[in-house]
């Protein structure tokens, strides 16, 4: 069965903001990578200095079934980040095809940003903002193979 978590999105300051959050719950980063640690997508403009040190994901376990889960905004896509349309909500799914399903479904007549693909870091992940305009993503690690 998928999980559900919160996705919080800043413009500069996560970095900050989930020290701060840190402070208050207690716990470790599992991971923290910044823009910089990412290999350059193709097509894309390269990265400012600046945009390259902020956070690209950082996930705070808060209790056994919740992790806070937060990224920067880097480029042009600051201009688009509000209070309000800061968030959304991720699900982890056990599955490729209980992923598939959950995408399908929820962007139904929404707008897919990140279709459902394979990525970089071993996930299989996609965006979107469904009929609503609620956020998503769509989540599902693998299991290590070895």
């Amino acid at each position: 069965m998928a999980s559900v978590n919160p996705y919080l999105t800043f413009k500069g300051n996560c970095e900050e903001a989930f020290t701060f959050y840190k402070s208050v719950f207690g716990g470790e980063f599992p991971y923290i990578g910044k823009f910089k640690d990412m290999p350059p997508a193709e097509g894309s403009e390269p990265l400012s200095a600046e945009d390259g040190e902020k956070i690209m994901h950082v996930s705070l376990p808060i209790s056994k079934e919740t992790t806070l889960m937060g990224s920067d905004t880097v480029g042009s896509y600051c201009a688009s980040v509000t209070f309000g349309n800061n968030f959304s909500i991720s699900i982890n799914a056990d599955s490729t095809e209980e992923a598939d399903k959950l995408f399908d479904g929820l962007s139904a007549g929404g707008q897919v940003t990140m279709p459902m693909n394979k990525t970089f870091w071993g996930a299989y992940f996609g965006m979107f903002v469904d009929k609503f305009g609620i956020s998503w993503m769509v989540n599902y690690d693998e299991a290590p193979k070895g």
